[in-house]
């Protein structure tokens, strides 16, 4: 049921005044960027696109609202500790995150919010009232995902590339299949 209401209290009522949001998780480059680009483009109307928020720099063609919420970690510490995220996490020294406003405005158009989430973001929403439908998107092999990220690797520029780190694919991969994980 993808237009249910959410019950509960604290973030429930705070946050959630639309259609139930939907998360898609998996290892980076199993193809969630993929499937949110055709939900929204052959779906326009009927979902919408959560920005989040990251402390990282732009990267050229990039943005400020559109592709991130590009802040300082100043800002978005602060946000942070005011109950404004539903979830954050770090990866390769900068913050990333979704507030309630980024989920707020997608639900104001009465759209369904997507929510382009990682595994650590995952636990992080299930503490939460959220109850969005999660949607675990995995690639067809650990191989494929390894080429995927390796061609992103080369795409990104020399000096953040050698910072990067990615998480254990095969972790991520088997997450899903943990009982209760995902969806409980």
């Amino acid at each position: 049921m993808i237009h249910g209401r959410i019950r509960g209290a604290g973030i429930a009522r705070a946050v959630m005044q639309g259609p139930r949001p939907v998360v898609l998780s998996g290892p980076s480059g199993a193809g969630k960027s993929t499937l949110l680009k055709k939900l929204l483009k052959d779906y326009e109307n009927i979902f919408g696109f959560s920005v989040s928020h990251t402390t990282r720099q732009p990267r050229p063609g990039e943005v400020n609202g559109k592709d991130y919420h590009f802040v300082t970690r100043e800002e978005m510490q602060k946000e942070i500790d005011a109950g404004e995220f539903i979830e954050h996490a770090e990866f390769s020294g900068n913050m990333y995150g979704t507030s309630k406003g980024a989920v707020q405005a997608v639900q104001a158009q009465n759209q369904i919010c997507v929510l382009d989430i990682d595994i650590q973001g995952v636990k992080n929403i299930k503490k939460t009232d959220l109850n969005p439908i999660y949607i675990s998107v995995q690639p067809p092999s650990i191989d494929i995902l390894y080429i995927r990220q390796c061609l992103v690797l080369v795409e990104l520029e020399e000096e953040e590339a050698n910072s990067t780190t990615w998480p254990e694919p095969s972790r991520e991969i088997s997450f899903p299949a943990v009982p209760g994980k995902i969806n409980k």
